[in-house]
């Protein structure tokens, strides 16, 4: 009677673990490629040691005599494999949990149109550097990007093209800007670029930069050879950067808008930097 139950416990345990081994495998197509997918790897290795250790002692004792002490080796087995499964389940549902917390947080920050960060982060964010500047006495500047003639845009190509148009300059943005600064969607088809610890000569070759790309590609809406339609795109780009004279974000934000301002009344398609007695294209 003692034997098959602990026949019974062993081989339950085996079975325990087997099934254990269904959430590392929806786990390892989740995780990315590093040191956690290896460790999983791992882990997976040494399941299947167990369920080959299990089963050896099935074989081993399966014929034996065994009295009521004899149960505590297959009890101890049954509950670690017990333990086992309940550990890869947990770490299953901690990985969708966190997975889905960053998804929401992500779609929190991000604005759904251009791909970029929305105005709700880019306020929090531009408030923190700009502490950050004040503290550390390190230069901040920020790039207000304007689409040109977007309406145009909008009339000729439909405003499904426009809201096209906003995802692709959100792409172009991130591709041309630093790994350290900050691409946001102000509003409308105005787009910012914080750009930490940048003073104004280096914003403005990070402006041009963006400039240049923005100008050299253009958005295809049919790749059809017959019907090959596409929409160039420029932006106007006023650059501030804090000095002592710079109080305030607001004022950060007013002096970045007469840069563009300047940027467009003198013909679009170019950068203008602001400085306090004058405006000077980039």
């Amino acid at each position: 009677m003692f034997t098959s139950i602990a026949n019974s416990l062993v081989i339950a345990g085996a079975g325990i673990l087997v099934g254990s081994l269904l959430p590392v495998r929806q786990l390892l197509t989740q995780l990315p490629s590093g040191r956690a997918r290896v460790r999983w790897y791992f882990m997976s290795v040494l399941n299947l040691i167990f369920i080959a250790g299990y089963l050896g002692y099935a074989k081993v004792f399966w014929h034996h005599s065994l009295i009521l002490p004899d149960l505590i080796v297959p009890g101890v087995f049954f509950c670690g494999a017990c333990f086992v499964w309940m550990s890869n389940m947990f770490s299953l549902q901690t990985v969708n949990d966190v997975r889905r917390v960053t998804l929401l947080e992500q779609e929190n920050i991000t604005d759904s149109l251009s791909g970029v960060y929305n105005r709700r982060y880019l306020d929090r964010r531009l408030e923190e550097e700009f502490d950050r500047g004040l503290r550390y006495k390190t230069p901040l500047s920020i790039l207000m990007i304007d689409i040109d003639h977007f309406k145009q845009i909008n009339d000729q190509f439909g405003h499904q093209a426009g809201d096209l148009v906003l995802g692709y300059l959100g792409k172009l943005t991130l591709n041309s800007i630093r790994s350290t600064d900050i691409s946001a969607r102000y509003g409308g088809d105005e787009f910012m670029i914080i750009t930490p610890n940048a003073h104004a000569s280096m914003a403005n070759t990070i402006a041009e930069r963006l400039r240049l790309y923005v100008e050299s590609h253009a958005l295809v809406l049919t790749s059809d050879p017959g019907k090959r339609q596409e929409i160039k795109i420029t932006v106007s780009i006023g650059i501030a950067t804090t000095n002592q004279k710079t109080d305030s974000i607001q004022r950060l934000i007013k002096n970045a808008d007469m840069a563009l301002y300047r940027a467009k009344q003198a013909g679009r398609n170019r950068v203008s930097l602001f400085e306090e007695n004058s405006l000077t294209r980039g």
